[in-house]
């Protein structure tokens, strides 16, 4: 294709093969060069993925003209740095979660590439699988109402990282992906969190997010490296119907439940007991929809090329990851407060 773009993947540790590969197999992408200071791994990811360019030199990068977009797979701390510098060689950026280490730094990435008029995209990459996308459509369309609470989980075993907590490194994922489906977005007015460290690590291994949303539902995020079972589910209730997602259940990872809670509006004057006169409870069927195939990171690809390409922003793109920011900074305020809950600016421009 004459109108594809070129791409340079920054960074060969664990998450730059995965983008490697899927902007290697993309129609809208040629694979332009894979740089990192650590010659011998970018040359062991090049040969993956069918050969590739191989760069340690960020600067040389930036310089080619002939390179249209970066994409970033170095540590958040790193973020602000490469994207600033590539944004003011011309470059698209797509980077992965989170969108930097502070707001601060990502909303002067965010200005920057609005000033530039270049697309700075998020790699929110739960948002682009096919079960994400059709929880976004279903609660889009009404088909479970008004959302009355969003519970998620997801615990494993390892890895811990040396340079962030488990909120920092578990919980984007599952933010990113409310912000994503529910109406609005994370729209969150405060965070209380609470964190423990049973294996003096210096960092929180265990922690839990609370979090008001608009319209009185309620948000809880539970992350966890210490678990010996792995879990990743989220449960969205509704005023008419609640759907379960579970991404480790490949044969039924979206199910819709027909089943909660009524309330009736009943005249106070012609009941003496107005709470249970109003409360019944709903037992109807449960389904699941079907679910196309297909790789995330695919979607992202084609997701980014396609923001470019049309003069607009991503579907996840650095405003999204700001709000992620937002309440992750948030988090570190509350576990400093002793969980004491913390405002956000999740809608309020910095």
């Amino acid at each position: 294709m004459t109108d594809r773009k070129n791409i340079a993947v920054i960074g060969a540790g664990y998450w730059g093969p995965n983008l490697a590969r899927n902007f290697r197999n993309s129609n809208d992408w040629n694979l332009a060069a894979i740089c990192d200071l650590d010659i011998d791994r970018a040359r062991r990811v090049a040969e993956s993925v069918g050969g590739a360019p191989i760069m340690t030199s960020l600067a040389d990068v930036l310089s080619d003209p002939l390179i249209d977009a970066i994409a970033i797979a170095t540590p958040a701390g790193t973020h602000h740095r490469i994207v600033m510098a590539a944004l003011d060689a011309g470059k698209h950026v797509i980077v992965e979660k989170p969108l930097a280490d502070s707001r601060a730094a990502g909303r002067e990435m965010v200005s920057r590439a609005a000033e530039r008029g270049l697309v700075l995209m998020a790699d929110h990459t739960y948002c682009y699988t096919p079960a994400v996308l059709k929880i976004r459509e279903l609660i889009s369309e009404g088909f479970l109402g008004d959302i009355l609470f969003v519970d998620s989980v997801r615990i494993n075993l390892g890895l811990i990282q040396p340079d962030v907590d488990v909120f920092w490194d578990l919980a984007p994922h599952d933010l990113s992906i409310m912000d994503f489906v529910l109406p609005g977005g994370l729209d969150v007015t405060s965070v209380s969190a609470h964190g423990a460290d049973p294996l003096q690590t210096g960092k929180a291994c265990v922690g839990y997010l609370a979090m008001p949303l608009a319209g009185g539902a309620m948000a809880h995020v539970h992350v966890n490296w210490l678990s010996p079972t792995k879990i990743r589910q989220m449960v969205i209730g509704g005023t008419k119907r609640t759907l379960v997602w579970d991404d480790l259940n490949p044969q039924q990872r979206v199910s819709v439940y027909d089943r909660g809670v009524d309330i009736a509006e009943v005249s106070k004057a012609t009941t003496t007991d107005a709470r249970s006169a109003h409360i019944s409870y709903r037992l109807g069927d449960t389904w699941a929809p079907a679910l196309a195939e297909g790789e995330a990171l695919a979607g992202v690809a084609t997701e980014f090329a396609a923001a470019i390409r049309e003069g607009r922003p991503a579907r996840t793109d650095g405003e999204a990851g700001l709000r992620v920011l937002s309440v992750l900074e948030a988090a570190n305020e509350s576990l400093n407060g002793f969980g004491a809950p913390q405002q956000t600016t999740t809608r309020v421009a910095a």
